[in-house]
């Protein structure tokens, strides 16, 4: 009696028979539909990252389309010129002096960069010779310092290798420009549609925090071009005064690896550190004084004037973005670290710091 009991009472708690048919299939279903879900987001990333390439050349067309913007706007609004006509008034602006300065002086800093590259192996096998250091260079002579077959097959595989890398430059700088122009003509189109990716409910708070990623990407841009412009005139001049060879082609080598935050001036010093050591020990402190003298005018005088437009993100923070981005993109990723962070500082603070968490934080970019 007991057992039948017992039985009884487990018969009892369990479900009737197809309790579980309705329930267990939604489950099933809810289930299945999680796991879709989760393998097509899975699916994006890895599709994203195999075309992270064409994402990078997206983003530097992003940046040519702020710098545009920035001439542009002023023009549609102070002179009431239409859109598209105001964006070709800034392509012109911008683009005008760029080409002028290549052809003024694109002859003189060729001469330059090319008695820079014939210093820079007697440079390096000087401070092989006092130090034992060897400096790697391309196309540089074996330890016999015979010209052999191998050579002439390594040169030459070099050379193909550096026009390769030329032409594949070249035209990613063509599809840089002509994609800014493009997003440059009409960014609310691409604005709403990364937008209505979103669930309706969030699209007004996407185009919210994309307005301002976007200024403050202006910020940032145009403290930056100030700065590395500073950088790559002081450094020229000073290099002209004190005696180093080729100082146009050294000036715009700093101002252009000035974009790399941190790393960008050591970089930017090693071509007038080694072309004055092999001038002697008087040339190189000269050399050490004037590249010092220039970032601490960066440090102390540009950073604080610009300082209204430039966009704070911690030293340490910028320093590790720097060496992701050139792990997972490569160079393309070193040169645009900054202006990357910059992105991630925006919607990180304005999505999920203030939004998501409730905390007040100040978030670049956006309007008083």
């Amino acid at each position: 009696m007991d057992e039948d009991a017992a039985r009884i009472r487990r018969d009892e708690g369990r479900p009737a028979a197809g309790a579980w048919s309705g329930g267990g299939w939604r489950g099933e279903v809810a289930f299945l539909r999680r796991t879709l879900i989760v393998a097509g987001v899975v699916i994006l990333l890895l599709l994203l990252w195999t075309v992270r390439g064409a994402l990078l050349l997206a983003f530097a067309a992003m940046l040519v389309a702020v710098l545009v913007r920035a001439v542009a706007d002023p023009l549609h609004d102070r002179l009431r010129l239409p859109p598209r006509i105001a964006v070709l008034a800034a392509c012109l602006l911008v683009g005008t002096p760029l080409v002028l300065a290549a052809v003024l002086v694109g002859s003189e800093m060729q001469a330059q960069v090319m008695l820079l590259l014939e210093n820079l192996p007697e440079a390096a096998a000087a401070i092989e010779r006092e130090f034992g250091i060897r400096i790697p260079l391309p196309g540089g002579d074996g330890p016999s310092g015979s010209t052999d077959a191998s050579t002439v097959g390594a040169v030459a595989r070099q050379a193909a290798s550096a026009a390769l890398l030329a032409v594949d430059a070249l035209a990613a700088l063509v599809i840089v420009v002509v994609g800014g122009i493009y997003f440059a003509a009409d960014p609310g189109l691409y604005r709403r549609g990364i937008a209505r990716l979103l669930p309706r409910a969030q699209q007004a708070r996407a185009r919210d925090a994309l307005d301002a990623t976007g200024r403050a990407l202006r910020l940032w841009l145009l403290a930056q071009l100030a700065a590395m412009t500073a950088v790559g005139t002081l450094t020229g001049l000073g290099a002209w005064a004190i005696g180093l060879p080729a100082p146009l082609a050294l000036g715009l080598f700093a101002g252009l690896v000035d974009i790399v935050p941190l790393i960008g001036p050591f970089i930017g010093a090693l071509p007038g550190v080694l072309l004055a050591f092999n001038m002697g020990w008087e040339m190189l402190a000269w050399t050490a004084a004037l590249y010092i003298l220039v970032q601490q005018i960066e440090g102390n005088i540009l950073t604080p004037l610009l300082g209204e437009r430039m966009v704070s993100i911690p030293s340490a923070l910028l320093l590790f973005a720097v060496v992701a981005a050139g792990a997972a993109l490569g160079l393309g990723g070193v040169l645009l670290a900054a202006p990357l962070t910059v992105v991630v500082v925006v919607l990180v603070g304005k999505l999920y710091v203030r939004e998501t968490l409730g905390q007040r934080v100040e978030v670049p970019g956006e309007e008083e």
